[in-house]
């Protein structure tokens, strides 16, 4: 258990960029899948990865975070430290949805993906469900945000 949660991502929310602290803005990337649109700012780095949406209060719908690896892994992540509540996607290298998990604010709870996965994308709770995307939909993935 304590390997597993060494190895945790921690998780948090969006704020507008203008709303970041200088230098602190992550690039953006436009997300698509079909005629659904997603803004997300991308973590590449352990440390942007670790930080994620922690301690910010607000995250609209239409902009999220996605975590951008080199390889497929199993994937934890938790919710220390972050105040609103998130849906998480796991997507494979191609960006195909292979799971979607919700998860409370300030958990501990660690979530797991179930399978390896490329990918993790984060958005406010619920808004899968109310775009209308699931398990099986693909976003198409800039070529810009793999890892070089």
């Amino acid at each position: 258990m304590k390997s597993r949660i060494a190895a945790l991502i921690v998780l948090a929310a969006v704020l507008p960029l203008s709303s970041c602290e200088e230098g602190d803005a992550l690039p953006v990337v436009t997300l698509r899948a079909g005629a659904v649109e997603l803004e997300a700012e991308v973590a590449r780095t352990p440390e942007e990865q670790q930080k994620g949406l922690m301690f910010r209060e607000s995250l609209p719908d239409g902009r999220g975070m996605i975590f951008v690896y080199d390889s497929d892994r199993r994937m934890a992540f938790w919710m220390k430290d972050t105040l609103i509540p998130l849906s998480i996607a796991f997507l494979a290298a191609d960006g195909t949805i292979r799971e979607i998990r919700d998860m409370r604010a300030g958990s501990l709870e660690v979530i797991e993906s179930e399978r390896s996965a490329r990918h993790a994308l984060e958005v406010p709770l619920g808004w899968f469900e109310r775009v209308g995307l699931g398990v099986g939909d693909r976003f198409e993935l800039p070529p810009g945000l793999l890892v070089p």
